[in-house]
């Protein structure tokens, strides 16, 4: 896409040199005079020409695609004039993923490029959980004068696939009918010793206890404990509470999106069925499955629907900081082109997790307001079998989702809560937050919801397997 537009840079130019030229004139002297017409002809010069074409070509590389966390990872930009005219001023600002921060350099970059002449330059980004695609590289290109320019977009296809294996995933034991790896309460075929009951006529021989038969000439039949495969469905908390963050880190949501990501892809492993839901602009729903095609659909809603999107719904969270995410200041030329990391926990009542509003006001699961939060609620209750538990990824950074963990809970299906902590202890605003989340946190496990406490300065798979220990004392 190209956008032509004027900058306004020799506006009143005109009449300066005009009364210039005059005093000139009247007062005798050529060097006024000169410089008048001067001023003239760059006013002139824009309109006489049609402004710079720019036909240029982008490469990025970069050095890790699959860094882990908080790992730098090197970006090398190439552009190349692939035009037949001389670009006088150029100026370059590359689509950096909006969660990922500009560790070191600058994703910006201006220079003069002659036609088949290439530019480089590189930036250092910090990876962060989750898969990360980069933007359209912006161009702006000026004529000689400054007075117009040409902005054009250019597609460079990358991004950072920061993943890592998780090595448990904290299922309850609901289960299904199908084998598989949870023990169960019931009796029948499995591994681990449960009990010896009368023997029934068509009881495998197997299981026949021949020893205690042979002693007493009695049969009996051991049953072991059944062990079955898991339906659970990973539901991600996208509402706009949800959109907060640490300074300069990202959102709770890209941190659940990419859990959900790591969390799917280890219930493949295990052979459970894995289904994906979310909370926000719209309800998604991806019922559970398994196989290849099944978990490469999971992948390819988990990065494309717009209910997951990085970038916050209209009015749900503040922006940060004085600098943007390409790594320099805002300039009223090109302006953050990326959203800033949000940071509405930063030292006041403004910046708390729950907006400011009237003691009997509650904001609800999306625009739309309490009624939106209870919709969504029952349509999740009412696509749920009793078969299937819930693993819901939130930062419980309001009331309405814990509502609706009770709600899932209470309905029959079993409910496990994996909370990515964005809060800080940094300011009284982000301190009151924080106690806020403990205390949904413990009303839920206080109503028999596990919740894992996921630091996201640690890997996923830490706070699991850490939350397992705790569960096995």
């Amino acid at each position: 896409m190209s956008t032509r537009r004027t900058t306004g840079r020799w506006r009143g130019v005109v009449a300066v040199a005009l009364f210039a030229g005059a005093i000139g004139v009247f007062a005798k002297r050529p060097d006024v005079l000169l410089c008048a017409v001067v001023g003239v002809a760059f006013a002139v010069y824009p309109q006489v020409t049609s402004g710079p074409t720019v036909d240029v070509e982008v490469d990025r590389a970069v050095s890790d695609r699959a860094p882990t966390h908080d790992e730098p990872t090197e970006v090398t930009v190439t552009v190349r004039n692939a035009g037949e005219s001389t670009l006088p001023d150029v100026r370059i600002v590359d689509g950096v993923p909006p969660m990922l921060p500009v560790s070191g350099g600058s994703a910006r970059h201006a220079t003069a490029l002659r036609p088949g002449e290439t530019t480089r330059f590189s930036y250092e980004l910090t990876a962060r959980h989750g898969t990360h695609s980069f933007g359209e590289t912006t161009v702006i290109a000026r004529d000689v004068s400054g007075m117009r320019e040409r902005e054009t977009t250019v597609s460079a296809d990358a991004e950072i696939d920061c993943h890592a294996a998780v090595p448990v995933v904290p299922l309850r034991a609901q289960t299904g009918r199908r084998p598989g790896r949870i023990a169960t309460d019931s009796g029948g075929s499995g591994i681990e010793f449960d009990r010896t009951r009368t023997y029934r006529a068509g009881d495998p021989l197997n299981r026949i206890d021949w020893r205690r038969y042979a002693r007493t000439g009695t049969l009996t039949t051991v049953e072991f404990r059944e062990e079955r495969a898991a339906s659970v469905v990973v539901c991600v908390d996208a509402r706009p509470p949800a959109y907060r963050a640490r300074e300069g880190e990202p959102h709770a949501v890209s941190h659940g999106v990419a859990a959900a990501r790591e969390i799917c892809a280890a219930l493949s492993e295990t052979h459970d069925r894995a289904g994906l839901a979310a909370f926000g602009r719209d309800f998604l729903w991806e019922a559970p499955g398994m196989g290849a095609e099944h978990d490469a659909r999971l992948r390819r809603v988990l990065a494309t629907h717009p209910t997951l999107s990085p970038r916050p719904p209209d009015g749900s969270g503040s922006r940060s900081g004085s600098r943007d995410r390409s790594g320099g200041p805002s300039s009223p030329l090109f302006g953050p082109l990326v959203p800033e990391t949000l940071d509405p926990l930063a030292g006041t009542l403004e910046s708390l997790s729950l907006p400011r509003e009237s003691p009997t006001a509650r904001p609800g699961i999306a625009d739309g307001g309490e009624s939106k939060a209870t919709e969504q609620t029952a349509e999740l209750r009412r696509r749920l079998d009793g078969e299937t538990q819930v693993l819901l990824l939130s930062p419980l950074l309001d009331d309405d989702v814990v509502e609706a963990a009770l709600t899932l809970e209470a309905g029959g299906n079993a409910v496990t809560v994996v909370s990515p902590d964005v809060t800080t202890a940094e300011t009284v605003g982000g301190r009151l937050a924080r106690t806020r989340r403990a205390n949904r946190s413990h009303s839920l496990q206080r109503a028999g919801v596990p919740v894992v406490d996921w630091d996201t300065a640690e890997s996923l798979g830490a706070a699991l397997l850490r939350a397992a220990e705790r569960r096995s004392r």
